[in-house]
């Protein structure tokens, strides 16, 4: 069974799902990086490549094909969902947010090939590769992402992206949803 079988027969019957029932059926895929291969391009000057690979109004399947840099700071938005790292190392940083402050980090974590984790709603979290063996993650969000927040903590802000940009500071304006000016912890 193809890949394209396999995201049509157990994403397509999704309704409303859990985090739970998102963790099975990302599971259930069993994709390899032999099935990415194709989909896989180099990030240029950004974090990574994302390829959407599924979308439907239950649930969004993404593959991104990391670069040496780490992504911004960032929430997923109105969803949540879980990653699966295909390839590679990540490194898994995860930030609390109170209000209109900057985000302060609290830990980081290795993840490591074939393992997977959480990303909350509204949960902040940034990535990066952390091997020379190149990160590959594969993604599935409910319900797709919309409204996703990017941090600057060098500026203090943070920007509502469209839904067409990544975990970085959008480029174009039309990127720009929304800036926020945060405050600094003691403001």
């Amino acid at each position: 069974m193809t890949l394209n079988d396999r995201m049509n027969n157990i994403l397509g019957d999704l309704q409303s799902p859990s985090s739970e029932e998102v963790r099975a059926a990302l599971l259930a895929l069993n994709v390899s990086l032999k099935d990415l291969q194709e989909y896989l391009d180099t990030a240029g000057p950004k974090p990574y490549y994302r390829k959407l690979l599924y979308q439907n109004e239950q649930v969004e399947l993404l593959v991104m094909n990391w670069s040496e840099l780490e992504c911004a700071p960032h929430d997923h938005g109105h969803s949540y969902g879980w990653i699966q790292v295909i390839r590679g190392t990540s490194e898994n940083t995860i930030y609390e947010v109170n209000g209109n402050q900057i985000p302060e980090e609290l830990f980081s974590m290795n993840e490591s090939e074939r393992s997977v984790f959480f990303a909350p709603k509204k949960g902040v979290h940034k990535m990066k590769g952390t091997s020379d063996a190149g990160l590959v993650t594969l993604h599935l969000y409910a319900p797709p992402i919309t409204g996703m927040k990017v941090y600057d903590l060098e500026t203090c802000a943070a920007c509502v992206v469209s839904d067409d940009c990544g975990a970085w500071w959008p480029d174009e304006q039309r990127q720009k949803v929304r800036e926020i000016k945060l405050k600094q912890k003691n403001d």
